[in-house]
């Protein structure tokens, strides 16, 4: 089967699109740009980080920023690395793509009891929509490999944002 050059191209520039959504959202995590943070992400957003003891649910993306904001902003540095990016596009429905990548996400709580380091690696299933706007975030499963360091980081880390 042939595919002609625009599709071949259009096909390339998705990839290429996707790609950088799902390092945007990374980005936008660590320089605590919370609108960059939710223009990656659609109107409603499906999380699932049941691995991370976040049942799956369905967010507005608005609640979904102010989550993450509220769970990430009192940490003193973070770090989301995103690399390895395989998308593959839906057979029926050019406009919707799914993103696997790797996720290697360090947090760091200077002067944290128990010690100031959490890391954790695993990988990311993003599912995308293609929207008037571009490629979204429509659905995001967080899969957790092993984690390092300090486990009560996070909890440490929203107190420390809620004082």
């Amino acid at each position: 089967m042939s595919i002609d050059l625009e599709s071949r191209v259009r096909r390339l520039e998705d990839r290429h699109e996707i790609s950088e959504v799902v390092i945007r959202y990374a980005t936008a995590i660590d320089r605590a740009d919370w609108a960059m943070f939710a223009d990656c992400l659609t109107e409603t957003v499906h999380i699932d980080f049941s691995e991370a003891g976040m049942p799956a649910a369905d967010f507005p993306r608005e609640a979904f920023q102010a989550f993450a904001r509220d769970a990430l902003s009192g940490f003193t540095a973070r770090q989301h690395i995103s690399p390895n990016h395989i998308v593959t596009f839906d057979a029926a429905d050019a406009d919707r793509a799914v993103c696997e990548s790797y996720m290697y996400a360090q947090h760091y709580l200077e002067g944290a009891e128990g010690g100031d380091f959490f890391l954790m690696r695993g990988s990311y299933t993003q599912h995308l929509v293609r929207t008037p706007d571009g490629w979204r975030i429509e659905r995001l499963i967080q899969h957790l490999g092993w984690p390092e360091g300090n486990p009560d980081l996070p909890n440490q880390a929203r107190a420390r944002a809620d004082s």
